[in-house]
C-alpha cells in the first residue's frame, strides 16, 4: 500500500486549488440554501418600538396594585390602540388603554394585562363599541408583556455573519430588517461524465449486459445538497474520441469542476488518462481508500477534474469525502462533518486501507452502537439508503473487534 496516497494528504493536495468563488447580488427570494459573502449589520432597532406582546391593556404598573381576583380594580378606559397605528398622545394618569399584540405602547403605560385577565369581552377583530372601564383581575408589574425597542436586533448590530448558509430563519431575520438584497458566493458549476459502454441513461430500453447509469444522477444531487449546480453529459463510450468529445462538451458549460465516473479502475484508465493528459494533466492517481481506491485528480483544461470510480457506493463515498470539501470551498460553506463516536455492534474485518464502512446506528443506553448494514460490496447501492453514516476503520486495521469505539461520520441527522 506504500504507492497510495492517503486520504489526508490527497485531500489536502486536492484543496489547495480551491477558494472561494466571488461574490453574486441576489434577491432575498432566491437566498434559501445560498452563503453570505459578507457580514448583515442590521439598520434598524427590532422591535422599532415599544410593544404589546399580546393583546391587553396597557396600564401604569404601580396603579394596579390592589387588583386581584377576589377584587377586581375597575379602571376607566381612554385610549383604544390597534396594531399598525400610533398613539398620539401619552396615557392619562388613572385609566387604561385598550391594545393589541404588536401595537406601541403609549407614553406613560409601563406594563400590559392580559385580556384574559379583566373582564373585558374582545371579538378577534376588536370592532364593537369601546367599554367605559375595564374590572382588572390582578396587578401588573413594570414591564409585563411589553417588547422593548431593540429588544430582538439593535441598529449596528450583526445579525448574520459571512459565510452562513441561509435557512428559513436567516431569511426571515433579513426580511424583518429590510433586506431584499444581499451578496452571496456564486453556485460551483460542476459538469458530469458517465463513462461506459455498458451504460444506459433511465430513459433508454436496457440491452443484455447493460446497465442503468445511476451515479450521473446521485451526484448529481449530492451537488445541489452542497449547494452546487450541475450538468449531466451524455454517456460516453470507451473509446478516446467519445470520452475526449465528453470533456470538451464539459469545457463548453464553463465549470468550476468537472466531474467524471468510472473509467479509473486499472484496467479501464488508460482511455481516460490518455484524453485527459491530452487536455490537461492527471496529478494522481489511486487512494489508500476503501471503498474506491481508483480515484483520479487534475485538470481539464484549467479547470479541477475528479475521476470518481465506476461502482455507485464507491462513487458517493468518494464524492463525500474529496469532491464534497471542494464544492464546499468553492460555495464558502463549511468543511466540517457532524461525526460521532460509536461501538461496534460486531467483528469487523478489513484490507488494511483506511475504510468507511455503511453502517446503521442504534442509541442505545447513552451511547451509539454501529452495525454493518450488511454487505458492503461497492456495488450495493441500497447498504447507502440503508445507512446512518460511514464507521472510519484506519489504515492498516485489518480486525476490529465487536465493542471498539471508533468514528462515524453521519450520512443524515437524528
Amino acid at each position: 500500500m506504500s504507492n497510495l496516497l492517503s486520504v489526508d494528504t490527497a485531500l489536502e493536495r486536492m484543496l489547495k486549488d480551491f477558494q472561494p468563488l466571488s461574490p453574486e447580488e441576489i434577491t432575498l427570494d432566491e437566498a434559501l440554501g445560498r452563503v453570505l459573502s459578507s457580514d448583515i449589520v442590521s439598520p434598524v432597532n427590532i422591535p422599532a418600538f415599544a410593544n404589546a406582546s399580546m393583546d391587553g391593556f396597557a396600564v401604569r404598573a404601580e396603579e394596579t396594585t390592589s387588583a386581584q381576583t377576589e377584587f377586581p380594580l375597575s379602571l376607566p378606559i381612554s385610549m383604544d390602540i390597534p396594531a399598525g397605528t400610533f398613539p398620539e398622545k401619552s396615557l392619562s394618569p388613572g385609566t387604561v388603554a385598550r391594545i393589541m399584540t404588536g401595537a406601541p405602547i403609549p407614553d406613560g403605560a409601563n406594563a400590559v394585562i392580559p385580556v384574559e385577565l379583566t373582564d373585558a369581552f374582545w371579538t378577534i377583530n376588536a370592532q364593537e363599541t369601546l367599554p367605559e372601564s375595564v374590572a382588572l383581575k390582578q396587578a401588573a408589574r413594570r414591564g409585563d408583556n411589553i417588547r422593548l425597542i431593540g429588544e430582538d436586533i439593535q441598529i449596528g448590530q450583526v445579525v448574520i455573519s459571512a459565510d452562513t448558509v441561509l435557512r428559513a430563519e436567516e431569511i426571515g431575520v433579513l426580511a424583518s430588517i429590510g433586506r431584499g438584497r444581499l451578496l452571496v458566493y456564486r453556485r460551483p458549476r460542476v459538469a458530469i461524465v458517465s463513462t461506459g459502454d455498458e451504460l444506459v441513461d433511465i430513459h433508454d430500453q436496457l440491452q443484455r449486459g447493460q446497465i442503468y447509469d445511476s451515479n450521473s444522477y446521485a451526484l448529481a444531487a449530492l451537488v445541489e445538497s452542497y449547494g452546487g449546480t450541475c450538468v449531466r453529459l451524455p454517456i460516453a463510450r470507451d473509446t478516446v474520441s467519445d470520452v475526449r468529445a465528453a470533456f470538451l462538451s464539459a469545457l463548453e458549460h464553463d465549470p468550476d469542476i468537472i466531474i467524471s465516473s468510472a473509467g479509473v479502475s486499472v484496467g479501464a484508465f488508460d482511455v481516460v488518462r490518455t484524453v485527459i493528459n491530452g487536455l490537461g494533466r492527471v496529478d494522481f492517481w489511486k487512494i489508500n481508500v476503501r471503498p474506491g481506491k481508483p480515484l483520479a485528480y487534475g485538470r481539464v483544461g484549467e479547470v479541477p477534474y475528479f475521476g470518481l470510480p465506476g461502482n455507485p457506493v464507491s462513487a458517493m463515498v468518494t464524492f463525500d469525502l474529496f469532491v464534497r470539501p471542494a464544492i464546499c470551498r468553492l460555495a464558502g460553506r463549511s468543511l466540517d462533518v457532524p461525526t460521532i463516536m460509536a461501538t461496534t455492534g460486531e467483528d469487523i474485518y478489513s484490507d488494511g486501507r483506511r475504510s468507511y464502512l455503511r453502517v446503521r446506528l442504534i442509541h442505545t443506553d447513552g451511547e451509539y452502537i454501529a452495525h454493518l448494514t450488511g454487505t458492503q460490496s461497492s456495488g450495493a447501492l441500497t447498504s447507502m439508503v440503508k445507512a446512518d453514516g460511514l464507521l472510519v476503520v484506519p489504515e492498516d486495521v485489518k480486525f476490529v473487534p465487536a465493542g471498539t469505539q471508533l468514528s462515524v461520520r453521519k450520512l443524515r441527522t437524528f
